[in-house]
């Protein structure tokens, strides 16, 4: 029975960003970026921790569910912005995620928990919250943070790289180091890790 309500979760979830506009390349072909994105997590979640609550499992494929919904140029500029935008982002994927699991058969108590997960209540102190967390850092340095260096100077890119790192676990911390970086990626996180 488990198993059944998370296929079927994590179908409407894929369905969901499927419906993503922007594409990225990955084996050869178009994809949408989200669906991708929200497979990339389940995976690495897999590796990281494969006996991972069921709850973590949802809310980790739902991170960034529809999120071209909501673009970051709809709210203003600088730091205030940004935050309101995140915390707003967290509450339409934790209520979008609520209503696939409900949809799915899943009681209030398990969606309630997901969706703190999903709004990284508690982060320091929850384990879940920071096992998501933990899986979050590390889709970005092995997927996206060669690209995102690239745009940006490299003064910036160590500070980023010191935020990412002080949010992840030990755990955390050696899945990083055993990814398999680009040099050039490599190089920036010794920087950031060596000050």
């Amino acid at each position: 029975m488990t198993e059944n309500r998370l296929q079927t979760a994590f179908v409407a979830i894929d369905a969901a960003n499927s419906a993503d506009p922007n594409m990225e390349k990955a084996e050869g072909a178009d994809q949408p970026k989200e669906l991708l994105y929200g497979q990339r997590m389940s995976a690495c979640l897999d590796q990281l921790a494969p006996d991972a609550p069921e709850t973590v499992r949802l809310a980790v494929r739902a991170q960034h569910i529809e999120r071209w919904k909501m673009p970051r140029g709809d709210y203003p500029e600088g730091k205030k912005g940004y935050h309101r935008w995140r915390t707003d982002l967290g509450r339409y994927h934790a209520e979008r995620t609520a209503e696939i699991m409900a949809a799915a058969g899943y009681g209030e108590d398990e969606i309630a928990r997901v969706k703190d997960i999903l709004q990284k209540k508690k982060l320091r102190s929850d384990p879940d919250v920071q096992l998501m967390e933990d899986v979050i850092c590390l889709v970005f340095l092995e997927y996206y943070f060669e690209d995102f260096a690239a745009k940006h100077p490299e003064e910036k890119i160590i500070d980023i790289l010191r935020k990412t790192w002080a949010k992840m676990s030990p755990r955390g911390h050696e899945a990083a180091l055993a990814l398999d970086l680009p040099t050039a990626s490599r190089k920036l996180v010794e920087k950031a890790l060596a000050a």
